[in-house]
């Protein structure tokens, strides 16, 4: 059997990009394989978002160049993101790479995997592979992205905004869904955006009409840019079952002079007037967001003012990021480059504020019964998630079941709360 090995780096977007490029290797008689050693072709899809990304997929492209051991026909393929910013440097500083791609270029990749292996074998069926292990998956609805934030790379790495097809996508979660998916969650570098491009179709009418779909599912959104959540979006969170009321929309900051230099706009008053909305609309809905600290130009007082502005809206979720300098954006020449120093401190004390609201909001769940998704089940311990909990950045719930399995929907208790996980019982 002919095989590829496939390493992915980076987001759930990326995730999704991964499992495309498969499904068409696949059709080719291409079949993955989870070891890099057996493998007759590596693929590395690469992130190339901030510098910790650059370095972390630098580090795994050096790891698996590693394994193609003397074998003359084994071949290191690196594409994404990463791969499109730096690829003529990749080249020189990695010479163990055979092939280099930017992002969207899977047609190619695969005609190269199909050049490349040589194999006498008789190919075998080929089997669908998804490369996320719990019960749930990724749909990304949308590619590139039209924001001018001064700090990302991504709309020169992806382009411009272009929405998927809409019956593209509700075929792919129906057949998700009738796979055994339990959680599908809607992705895109920015999904409020979805159907501008696409005339009387929007992102309400998709997460509505994907909700009808039949089937023991839950949708999740992520990636809500503030300005652009609708009325209509919010009645629909509020009204369909099926979608979790879960709101994550990246802020950045609350002070509006280092928003207008991030070129986002915005500030701590409507970002509150939007949160007391949200929460009045859709009851029990947990908000998540993200901060940067550390913009050029940030001062000790509009850091203070972001640490007054977190304690005050109590977020359920909170992710921080410290700036990093990306060449090719705006933000890159800005004055009042923050040091790393200063930098890490202010990441160590905000999250510290969030950690006390977190247990704070986590102590008041202990007693009630919620329905959660088992992740994972062990012998003794199985790991489950709230609606409130998304996978991969949030918190779990610990299981002390051993009848529980894997991918069904459980009634749990919550019986301890810790900073960020929980630990229940099964309740039938």
């Amino acid at each position: 059997m002919r095989k590829v090995h496939l390493l992915t780096l980076g987001c759930p977007k990326n995730l999704v990009d991964s499992e495309n490029l498969l499904k068409k290797l696949e059709k080719k008689g291409l079949c993955y394989s989870s070891s890099a050693g057996d493998s007759d072709i590596i693929l590395v899809n690469t992130c190339g978002f901030i510098e910790a990304a650059k370095r972390e997929s630098v580090e795994e492209i050096l790891k698996v160049a590693g394994e193609k051991g003397d074998r003359g026909d084994k071949k290191l393929v690196v594409f994404g993101c990463l791969a499109k910013r730096f690829g003529k440097e990749l080249k020189e500083e990695i010479p163990e790479i055979d092939a280099l791609w930017g992002v969207a270029d899977e047609d190619a990749i695969v005609e190269y995997c199909e050049r490349n292996i040589q194999s006498e074998e008789t190919l075998g069926p080929a089997v669908p592979v998804r490369l996320v292990e719990g019960p749930f998956a990724y749909v990304k609805i949308a590619e590139g992205c039209n924001r001018g934030c001064t700090y990302c790379v991504i709309p020169k790495i992806r382009g411009d905004y272009r929405s998927r097809d809409p019956e593209m996508i509700l075929t792919e979660a129906e057949s998700l869904v009738r796979s055994g998916v339990r959680e599908l969650i809607v992705v895109a570098q920015d999904i409020t955006s979805y159907g501008r491009d696409i005339k009387a179709y929007d992102l309400s009418r998709l997460v509505t009409d994907m909700a009808s779909l039949q089937g023991d599912f839950r949708i999740r959104l992520l990636y809500l840019y503030p300005a652009s959540i609708t009325e209509g979006l919010l009645s629909a969170m509020a009204g369909e079952e099926k979608i979790c009321k879960y709101i994550d929309m990246p802020l950045q900051h609350s002070e509006e002079r280092i928003l207008k230099l991030m070129g986002r706009g915005g500030g701590s008053s409507r970002f509150g007037e939007l949160i007391s909305r949200i929460r009045q609309r859709i009851p029990d809905v947990t908000v998540r967001t993200t901060f940067i600290v550390g913009f050029p130009g940030e001062t000790e007082a509009d850091f203070e003012g972001m640490m007054k502005f977190v304690r005050e809206m109590k977020f359920d979720r909170l992710g921080v990021f410290t700036y990093s300098r990306e060449k090719g954006t705006p933000a890159y020449a800005l004055k009042g480059q923050v040091p790393i120093k200063i930098k890490k401190e202010r990441y160590n004390r905000i999250m510290e504020i969030q950690s006390k609201i977190s247990l704070e909001k986590n102590l008041d769940l202990v007693g009630r019964t919620f329905r959660a998704l088992v992740d994972e089940a062990g012998e003794d311990v199985a790991l489950a998630r709230l609606c409130s909990q998304a996978p991969e950045i949030d918190g779990v719930i610990m299981i002390r079941d051993r009848d529980v399995v894997k991918g069904d929907f459980v009634q749990v208790k919550i019986t301890q709360a810790y900073d960020y996980d929980l630990e229940g019982t099964s309740v039938r």
